[in-house]
């Protein structure tokens, strides 16, 4: 599907980076259809000799000669960056904003004009290309730009699209702030682990392996969550007993209320944003 479009990626970081990695090692893009930009100099030098794309420090050359440009950069410098490649910016081109909390609001505030936008929440599971992305489409995004979105991002993943763009903030606190519950989650099982007399590394490992092989056996199997608990609960047995102690400890509330938490945040923070771009700054107070 985009063998024959010509990719822009405006910024070589660690988004950046597994992006351009997921791209060409699933043969979805090709190297030579693919430009970067970054202001790191030595960070563009890897990004060529490992990958053999084209790069360059200027932003406004990638702009110039994409189809599809990626703005992989944090939120910080979002405004700035739109507003230097701003002029080349237009209906021809699909533009995707990785920008953590910058809602679409807030960059069409900020250009003010009609613009193929799409707005991206990838988590940081791509640099293994085992990520969990939602997809949100801006009114001029067509059919096949959120095609070609979804191609980009089942690169290095799983990726779902949103017809409701207010989503996007339960996308953050779900899944874009997910990994942090599940490294704690590991973190709290290799410590148990320890205390009933396991190495370090031993728990490590086997609460880490746990969490990977229960996600791909939910995955493969689309069985209901409730139904795989029951299939490894025996009456009377070790795992009632564990199940019975998350339950007196509120686990299932407390994941609740962890991603309403960061959800309305998240909330907060693209309102914030909103404001600021339209008044020309380019962060949160």
């Amino acid at each position: 599907m985009l063998n024959d479009k010509k990719i822009g990626m405006i910024g070589t970081g660690n988004m950046g980076k597994a992006l351009i990695d997921g791209l060409i090692a699933s043969g979805t893009a090709k190297a030579e259809n693919i430009i970067c930009s970054d202001a790191s100099e030595q960070q563009l030098a890897s990004v060529r000799e490992k990958y053999g794309v084209e790069t360059t420090t200027d932003n406004i050359a990638v702009v110039k000669a994409a189809d599809i440009i990626i703005y992989a950069i944090k939120p910080q410098i979002m405004a700035a960056v739109l507003k230097e490649t701003a002029d080349f910016l237009d209906m021809s081109k699909l533009i995707i904003s990785i920008a953590a909390g910058v809602p679409m609001a807030a960059i069409e505030s900020l250009l003010n004009k009609e613009l193929r936008l799409i707005r991206v929440m990838p988590n940081v599971a791509v640099a293994v290309k085992e990520g969990a992305t939602g997809i949100a489409a801006g009114g001029k995004a067509t059919e096949e730009d959120i095609k070609l979105a979804l191609a980009i991002f089942n690169s290095v993943g799983k990726s779902i699209f949103l017809k409701e763009n207010y989503l996007m903030d339960a996308i953050t606190g779900l899944s874009g702030s997910g990994p942090a519950y599940i490294f704690m989650i590991v973190d709290a099982l290799a410590d148990a682990g320890v205390k009933m007399g396991l190495s370090r590394k031993d728990a490590r490992v086997l609460a880490s392996q746990t969490i990977l092989g229960a996600a791909k056996l939910l995955l493969e199997t689309q069985a209901h969550p409730g139904e795989l608990k029951d299939s490894v609960t025996s009456p009377g047995g070790t795992a009632i007993a564990g199940l019975h102690t998350l339950e007196k400890g509120g686990l299932r509330t407390t994941l609740i209320n962890a991603v309403e938490a960061a959800t309305n945040r998240s909330k907060e923070l693209g309102e914030a944003m909103i404001k600021n771009f339209a008044n020309g700054q380019t962060q949160p107070k």
